[in-house]
């Protein structure tokens, strides 16, 4: 039997409709930080499985609680990483950011990873919490799961010079540049140089009719960066957290305690 639930729409069609959309990057566990993200009102959490810990079962506890209150998550899994990438769309994952797509190929990759056949190479099930515990026929599971976000994540200087035909392939929804693996792949050149690359890799990335996705430190960098064409703007919480916290532990003249 198909059990019906309540429609929501997708961050694909909220985009394709033209809205810019604000989500929060976190790493596990943070599951308060999830729940807060939707009680302020963002559009969507990012769930970093690169850099933190890729526990599905941290993972799951997450999406649920962003389910919770109407927000989705989109999770960055690790380099061609087709297994994980199946997980957390298993458990509901709106949509998936595979990093370091250095061309083409990669791309192609990415896209398989995230779409059943014919789009790509994932594997079927219905059981799973996105296909409702087998509740929905396979037609409506996979109709919803061409919702799926594919966002590959741009962070070197040859990838910088790809960028045209890596947001031109197809199944391909959105770029995120990554500077600081850039920084880090051109030698932590000046801040300019990074910037000009990042801009390069924008501007193709809009020329392909794709999304621009990108991250920031703060408010201000968020204005900016949507009044430059970006639609997808995710805050880097771990910086606005320690600036925060940084600027409440800072006093002017605060003396040293003595010893």
């Amino acid at each position: 039997m198909s059990v019906p639930r309540t429609p929501r729409r997708s961050l694909k069609q909220r985009l394709a409709g033209g809205e810019s959309l604000r989500g929060a990057l976190l790493r596990l566990p943070s599951e308060t930080l999830v729940e807060m993200a939707g009680v302020a009102g963002l559009d969507y959490v990012v769930i970093d499985c690169e850099h933190g810990p890729a526990d599905t079962a941290l993972l799951q506890q997450h999406i649920m609680a962003a389910e919770a209150h109407g927000i989705d998550v989109v999770v960055r899994v690790g380099t061609a990483e087709p297994t994980l990438a199946l997980r957390a769309l298993d458990l509901g994952a709106a949509g998936l950011i595979h990093p370091h797509v250095d061309g083409a190929e990669d791309a192609r990759r990415a896209v398989a990873a995230s779409h059943y056949p014919p789009w790509g190479e994932r594997g079927f099930a219905t059981y799973s919490r996105s296909g409702r515990f087998g509740t929905v026929t396979a037609a409506e599971h996979v109709a919803a799961s061409r919702e799926t976000l594919v966002i590959p994540m741009i962070e070197t200087r040859r990838a910088c010079a790809a960028a045209a035909e890596i947001a031109g392939t197809e199944g391909v929804d959105a770029v995120l540049v990554g500077p600081a693996d850039l920084g880090a792949d051109c030698g932590f050149p000046a801040p300019e140089v990074v910037n000009g690359l990042v801009q390069q890799a924008h501007r193709a990335t809009a020329k392909s009719g794709r999304t621009v996705m990108t991250i920031v430190p703060h408010l201000e960098a968020a204005q900016a960066a949507e009044e430059a064409g970006a639609r997808l703007i995710v805050f880097n919480m771990a910086q606005v957290l320690m600036d925060t916290m940084g600027a409440l532990a800072h006093r002017h003249g605060r003396a040293t305690p003595s010893s």
